[in-house]
């Protein structure tokens, strides 16, 4: 299983962060959130990718991000068609399309992507496009009819890590690729709790 911590945001604490030999860091593109993302990017290790997350931005928006920071996935947290997708998809970064789950699920609605994406993202839903800080049922993802992988989301701290376990030696993991960490890790917006993280770490078993 995959580690991505998203929401990255102050220079000093991406370094530490990477540190810690993540798979992924996320970065958001998007003016209204609490973790927008307006530096530069440092230099990283080569095993972590960068993943710029977006909410409804324009193909050139998206494809000038790719190029400027050499992001190595995008994260579409919005209403992206799609077409929009396959447009992406021709760009050298990964698609990694997201749905929101709170207690049931339509799963035709990923239909029209399973051509046009390398990853879906189930995050929770709620009042914002990600970092609402809490669970979806994940119960809900034994019906999952799809073969392509998957990113789990949505408020997963150190308490969750028990639920965490159970979950990944369940029948609803397997196409479950990754795990996505950020509010439940933060000392603030966009400032993440080291320690926290690699207690995480450890007492979860990342690759």
């Amino acid at each position: 299983m995959k580690l991505k911590v998203c929401g990255m945001k102050y220079q000093d604490n991406i370094e530490a962060v990477a540190s810690l030999q993540p798979d992924f860091l996320g970065f958001i593109f998007h003016e209204e959130s609490p973790r927008h993302f307006e530096e530069a990017i440092p230099d990283l290790p080569k095993s972590i990718h960068k993943v710029g997350v977006f909410v409804d931005k324009t193909v050139e928006f998206i494809a000038n991000q790719i190029e400027k920071h050499k992001l190595s996935a995008i994260q579409l947290h919005g209403h992206e068609s799609p077409e929009m997708c396959r447009i992406l998809k021709s760009t050298n970064a990964k698609v990694v399309k997201v749905f929101s789950i709170k207690d049931t699920f339509d799963f035709t609605v990923l239909e029209p992507y399973e051509q046009v994406c390398d990853y879906f993202l189930f995050d929770t839903k709620g009042k914002l496009p990600g970092g609402n800080g809490y669970t979806f049922n994940w119960d809900v993802l034994t019906d999952y009819p799809s073969t392509k992988p998957f990113f789990l989301s949505g408020g997963i701290g150190l308490e969750q890590k028990e639920k965490l376990k159970e979950f990944i030696n369940s029948e609803a993991s397997e196409y479950c690729f990754a795990i996505d960490v950020n509010s439940k890790f933060e000392i603030e917006a966009g400032l993440k709790n080291i320690e926290a993280l690699k207690e995480f770490k450890k007492q979860c078993h990342f690759e």
